[in-house]
């Protein structure tokens, strides 16, 4: 909420709220005299009642609502108010407000004030009537009734109306805050009615007949809603441990983890640090609610910021507001942030990364939620040392082992993946290849020996990498061949490629140290290279179709006309006609 809207409730407020309650006192002339220790009782029992919150999202639902239905019914409006007021002070004072969130008091006092009067005005219109004679028939069930469900739609519309106005969010109207008022109401309005009842009939003692056991189911609802809570957290912590097993890599399990972590708790920023070789703590992943922050380029040293600390100690920590770690503080932390928590990621032991967030408002996080993240710290070092593992067994599986480059198995999947993405666009792009042949490599191998073509393989792999850059796919696709797949380049731009990668592989020879020669001394090795270019769709409709045009206009358009050369398809169909 921003500041002028703060000073705005503020100002409503202190305009609205003090007038209203002395005019309505004038108005409706309490009784007060010879009742004051009743009434101080029920403000009493409504003042321990709300201590029993359940905090569904950021509202707290309380159950004084039914021991202000009984006072409504016997002493009418004023005092209902009275005891509706001073139980939101209590449950507030039970809230530890800070300063930043102390305009929720008026907000709620007025609120609650404003629910009183109009459910009040619809209950007098239906003829309802105070005191001991309030229910003298099954006729006053109407007003009663009545009162009490617009109590409930009214609560719900104010909640609403709050959060668009002043918070600006949106809110559905079937959401679990209105399914929990429902169940609560339907307990504690009975009680309440039950309470009405026997203080009507048994004076001050009926309050502590009804109240004391009303307290308790207060405590037992709120007891099991807590209970419910961390068990439909702990499910849905399950529920992202068990994606982050899945065959992922480091990026996409680090993507899997920021998403669900913002979408659990209450956070406003994330902090993901990877401790590196060098033993400083490394950003890998940041989490901005507002999107103020850009991805900030931070290393720490151990002890260094809050993060840093939580590496040096060891052990994970849960700082309720900002002036309990002040002293951290430093151009590394958020300048709004308050709640903080920050566990350690281990992994065999070791601490290989820490996970610190922060909410910009004081107390945002429960006990429990703290445990939540341990967990999670827990299931990301194990889901990083697995994505690890298997980034490791997908490059050795899809890579050849001497050059680096993709092997045969992994480019045939590859071409297959690009003619789809490109069919699926209403104008596909061209998509040309380039396959190259060394010119007798055997010569090689027989003269050097085979590590000494070995050397060229990884040599020319190179080459063709600073020609070819990120613009295309390289692939070892034989023995002495390679293939690079160019998509979205036209047949003239994909043998300008492959005059480039001919001129680079004939500019100087190759240099061999493992050759098989009595000299120690490294040797050149000058070899050319026979290349065939094809594109889709002029010459294919198919990927595979791809790579055999490529293929015969290398060794019929190249190799046959001489070796060292560059062919293109069309030339090898252009001859043929």
């Amino acid at each position: 909420m921003t500041k002028q809207k703060k000073y705005a409730v503020w100002f409503v407020w202190a305009a609205i709220w003090p007038a209203s309650l002395v005019y309505l006192y004038l108005w409706l002339s309490p009784v007060i005299e010879g009742n004051r220790v009743e009434i101080a009782a029920f403000i009493i029992l409504a003042s321990i009642v709300a201590l029993f919150p359940l905090r569904i999202g950021d509202h707290p639902v309380f159950f004084t609502q039914g021991i202000a239905f009984a006072v409504f019914l016997y002493y009418g409006l004023f005092i209902e108010i009275i005891v509706s007021q001073v139980a939101i002070l209590a449950l507030m004072a039970k809230m530890r407000l800070g300063r930043t969130n102390l305009h929720r008091l008026p907000i709620n006092l007025f609120m609650f004030l404003l629910i009183s009067v109009v459910s009040a005005g619809i209950y007098y219109a239906l003829g309802g009537t105070h005191g001991p004679s309030a229910v003298n028939d099954i006729g006053d069930a109407v007003p009663i009734v009545s009162y009490a469900l617009s109590q409930i739609v009214l609560n719900q519309f104010s909640i609403k109306f709050v959060a668009k106005v002043l918070y600006n969010k949106e809110n559905k109207w079937l959401d679990k805050g209105f399914a929990w008022e429902l169940l609560t109401s339907s307990l504690v309005l009975p009680i309440g009615f039950v309470l009405y009842m026997v203080y009507s009939e048994f004076g001050m003692s009926g309050i502590f007949f009804v109240g004391i056991p009303f307290v308790f189911i207060s405590g037992m609802l709120m007891l099991y809603h807590n209970s419910n809570q961390v068990n439909t957290y702990l499910r849905k912590t399950s529920i992202i441990g068990h994606e982050l097993t899945g065959k992922l890599g480091v990026k996409e399990v680090l993507d899997i983890f920021v998403d669900r972590l913002s979408e659990l708790l209450p956070v406003d920023y994330i902090y993901v640090y990877d401790v590196n070789k060098n033993k400083r703590m490394e950003l890998i992943r940041f989490f901005d609610r507002s999107g103020e922050i850009d991805f900030p380029n931070i290393q720490l040293s151990m002890g260094q910021s809050i993060s840093g600390n939580t590496w040096q100690e060891g052990k994970s920590v849960f700082y309720k507001k900002k002036s309990e770690w002040s002293h951290l503080e430093n151009q590394y932390t958020p300048d709004r942030a308050e709640t903080v928590l920050s566990v350690p990621v281990e992994r065999n032991g070791e601490i290989v990364g820490v996970i610190t967030i922060y909410s910009t408002k004081k107390r945002a996080f429960l006990q429990f939620q703290f445990m939540i993240l341990n967990i999670l710290g827990n299931y990301l070092g194990v889901a990083i040392d697995n994505a690890r593992h298997y980034e490791k067994t997908k490059a050795e599986s899809e890579r050849c082992a001497l050059t680096g480059l993709y092997n045969y198995r992994y480019f045939e999947d590859h071409i297959v993946n690009i003619f789809k993405m490109n069919q699926r666009q209403e104008r596909g792009a061209p998509i040309s290849l380039v396959l190259l042949d060394i010119d007798h490599f055997k010569r090689v191998n027989d003269t050097y020996g085979h590590e000494s073509g070995n050397e060229v393989l990884a040599s020319l792999s190179d080459r063709l990498q600073e020609v070819v850059g990120g613009h295309g796919t390289l692939a070892r696709y034989g023995g002495e061949e390679f293939v690079i797949l160019l998509p979205g380049y036209s047949q003239s731009e994909a043998l300008k490629v492959a005059h480039s990668i001919r001129a680079r592989i004939i500019q100087k020879p190759f240099i061999s140290k493992l050759h098989i020669h009595e000299s120690h001394e490294p040797v050149s090795i000058s070899v050319t290279a026979s290349m065939g270019v094809a594109t889709y769709p002029d010459h294919c409709e198919e990927a595979f179709d791809l790579i055999r045009q490529a293929d015969r206009a290398m060794y019929i358009g190249a190799k046959q006309r001489g070796r060292d050369r560059v062919a293109s398809y069309k030339e090898l169909i252009e001859t043929v006609q």
